[in-house]
């Protein structure tokens, strides 16, 4: 709930202010998308005990949101027009979705993947996440002070509501809505005061679309995570 309250919000705005589609898409990733995997998995460790608690929301991530984010980007390209079938099974023809569904359905079915087949799709899992913190890495180099040229107001819109507004409102649904109290309530808005996560960045620079946005939004969210989580354990913990 509190994704889909901190993408509509940026999607709202971004719609009075006349944002293209690819802007408005990744905005709405850095506004509500957190790094639940390379931060989120040691922070549930060290902060809440368990590190399982942030298994949901990989999950959610990977099967509803990114499908869901890239079909919008595919169909916005700029590019010759295709038929309706094409369209209509883009999410199908993801990589990413392909992948999370996969491994749902291995998790799910209880089989063993021959260590053949599993050792070089290890191998590409190992390397993912240092590759894309590399990525990004790469990228800040350069790019100067960050928020400032024409998307200023983008990104930091998408920065503020990530680090404040996400968490704000997980602990209204959380506390009013859900009636959680204490370690679970702890739980949820430690998650959502995570920061963007790097991989917005990835699918910025693969369909050429709001990379400063990404790139910037992303640091300053980095950033802010830092006094936002210890403020929630102070209050909450």
């Amino acid at each position: 709930a509190a994704t889909a309250a901190a993408a509509a919000v940026f999607v709202a705005v971004g719609l009075l202010r006349g944002w293209g589609p690819g802007q408005l898409t990744i905005g709405a990733l850095c506004s509500s998308y957190v790094n639940a995997g390379n931060l989120g998995i040691p922070i549930a460790v060290y902060v809440l005990g368990d590190a399982s608690l942030v298994a949901p929301v990989l999950l959610f991530q990977q099967i509803v949101v990114t499908p869901l984010a890239l079909t919008v980007l595919d169909l916005s390209r700029p590019d010759e027009p295709r038929s309706l079938l094409r369209r209509l099974t883009t999410p199908l023809r993801n990589p990413m979705a392909l992948g999370s569904l996969s491994g749902v359905a291995v998790a799910a079915t209880g089989w063993t993947v021959p260590a053949p087949a599993l050792e070089p799709l290890t191998l590409i899992g190992n390397m993912s996440v240092p590759a894309v913190l590399l990525a990004f890495g790469i990228s800040l180099r350069g790019s100067g002070v960050p928020a400032r040229g024409e998307n200023r107001p983008a990104i930091v819109l998408s920065a503020v509501l990530k680090t404040a507004f996400q968490p704000v409102v997980a602990w209204g649904i959380g506390a009013g809505v859900f009636h959680l109290h204490e370690a679970a309530l702890l739980d949820v808005v430690v998650t959502s005061a995570l920061p963007a996560a790097q991989n917005l960045y990835t699918y910025a620079s693969q369909y050429r679309v709001a990379e400063q946005l990404a790139r910037e939004s992303i640091l300053l969210s980095t950033l802010g995570s830092v006094p936002a989580l210890i403020t929630v354990a102070a209050l909450l913990g």
